[in-house]
């Protein structure tokens, strides 16, 4: 689904901390009438994730955590993530996506996959700067989850490209260590977005959790 201010979804306040987001998804799934569901968040939306369920554990039968981390921000990452809220008010989100391509994405998609490229840059310019700026807030005071990882007990799925460079497999595989019974995988040759950098793979890795539950 669409996150509040992305997307199709409207800005609805400037409150974009991730238990907003958590609260967010409680209402889709009570509008759509779903009890529990299978909960995947890459990046941002694992962050997400981790807040949803601290307060709807119950609400969760299975996680799948991608590209993500339990811990917080360094003091020199929160100061970056609130100077690229700055810029993305400042420049735009045209600009943001010229900034980030190169981290987003691993060496050989950057090398090879123009049409990779050009969509997650299509994606990013297609967002409300005002949007954009809010998440790099929520993201930068959002609380460390690193406490709850032994806690989890719904079966989980941790997934990650082998380039990742924001967040790498070895924050990954402390996760994995963390969450009792958890599966770990790791997806060669993607960086941060495994999803569009190889889809195929990603989706059987998916698949093939999903089957098991």
């Amino acid at each position: 689904f669409d996150w509040r201010g992305f997307g199709e979804s409207e800005l609805c306040g400037d409150s974009f901390l991730m238990e907003t987001f958590a609260d967010d998804l409680a209402g889709l799934m009570d509008g759509l009438k779903i009890d529990r569901a299978v909960v995947c968040g890459l990046s941002m939306g694992g962050y997400a994730a981790f807040a949803f369920y601290r307060k709807y554990a119950d609400r969760v039968a299975a996680l799948i955590l991608s590209d993500t981390r339990a811990g917080t921000d360094t003091e020199e990452g929160k100061r970056g993530r609130y100077e690229m809220a700055d810029k993305a008010l400042q420049t735009g989100s045209s600009a943001i996506a010229e900034i980030v391509i190169s981290k987003l994405l691993g060496p050989l998609t950057l090398q090879h996959k123009p049409q990779v490229i050009a969509t997650v840059k299509a994606v990013i310019a297609a967002n409300r700067p005002e949007a954009i700026a809010a998440a790099q807030r929520g993201m930068a005071e959002r609380q460390d989850s690193t406490d709850l990882l032994s806690k989890i007990s719904c079966p989980t799925l941790i997934i990650v490209g082998s380039d990742d460079a924001l967040t790498p497999p070895s924050e990954a595989e402390k996760m994995h260590n963390q969450i009792p019974g958890s599966t770990f995988v790791i997806i060669n040759q993607a960086g941060h977005l495994p999803n569009l950098e190889q889809p195929e793979e990603f989706n059987r890795v998916v698949a093939d959790f999903l089957k098991q539950l």
